[in-house]
């Protein structure tokens, strides 16, 4: 039994607007409102399948990390302040088996077509198994979090609570920044403004995972995509100070005519929004 295999067969695929790693949120909490289609295969019997599933409102989704590629024991996750943590104690996307498990909002049934929000999931993940979320038998609010709210330590299992233990942050945007993320916003299908403050609301420290470093001046800056936010932070307060491109003014002033530029909008960003070179 050690050693026994197991074959799964994916029954379909989600659609989403997430093409890359960098481009998808952390947990299904952190995309509120995103959007994707959940495309089962035809000719599996998946139409009886899924009857009387429209009445629910949240589905579990358990799918398979395909993009990924091996495993260590210990990980540091975006969370982490005190270190490593063993990787069965974390959400960590690479797993001994590449399992994942989202819980999504279930707009509606269209056929095979199940059209859910709160997304998380790269395009064309593929989906494993569906099952209801039933609030009475798969929510306890006052169970412990873990490292999540403490340091980890045996016998100290985290504060219980409902609320999310490491949203502590306040974040604020200037009137500069808000500008821009307005204008960003009006051309973009990017939530910047929402994945700003996903990150920044757990702790606004230097790490490799929420890709905030720290600047040659001593400032920060987080990275979303390829805008760049620079921010302060004061105790628990946040600053966010300006957005600006992550293309320097060489890469912008490269020539493209093609239609599908993708620096386009950064050149139209930088020419009409770009914050003064001394601040």
């Amino acid at each position: 039994m050690n050693d026994q295999t197991l074959t799964l067969h994916p029954i379909g695929r989600i659609r989403t607007s997430f093409a890359n790693k960098v481009d998808a949120p952390r947990q299904p909490a952190a995309s509120t409102g995103a959007t994707g289609v959940i495309e089962l295969f035809a000719g599996r019997n998946l139409e009886h399948a899924i009857e009387d599933l429209s009445g629910w409102e949240r589905i579990w989704v358990i799918f398979w990390f395909d993009r990924n590629t091996g495993w260590r024991p210990k990980v540091l996750p975006p969370r982490a302040t005190s270190g490593r943590k063993g990787v069965l104690s974390t959400r960590s996307p690479h797993r001994p088996n590449p399992l994942g498990l989202s819980v999504l909002r279930l707009a509606r049934v269209e056929g095979l077509a199940l059209h859910v929000l709160d997304v998380d999931l790269l395009d064309g993940t593929p989906i494993l198994d569906i099952k209801p979320y039933v609030p009475y038998a798969d929510a306890f609010p006052e169970s412990g979090s873990g490292w999540l709210s403490d340091d980890g330590s045996p016998g100290n299992p985290g504060r219980p609570g409902a609320a999310d233990p490491g949203r502590n942050f306040v974040v604020t945007f200037s009137a500069d920044a808000e500008a821009q993320l307005a204008w960003i916003a009006a051309h973009s299908a990017l939530p910047l403004r929402e994945r700003i403050l996903n990150t920044l609301m757990l702790g606004p420290q230097p790490h490799p995972y929420r890709r905030i470093r720290r600047a040659k001046d001593g400032g920060l800056t987080l990275a979303v995509q390829d805008w760049r936010v620079d921010f302060s932070v004061d105790a628990l307060q946040v600053a966010v100070h300006r957005i600006r491109s992550g293309y320097n003014a060489t890469q912008l002033a490269r020539a493209n005519d093609s239609a599908d530029d993708p620096l386009a909008l950064h050149r139209a960003f930088t020419a009409r929004l770009a914050p003064a070179p001394d601040r």
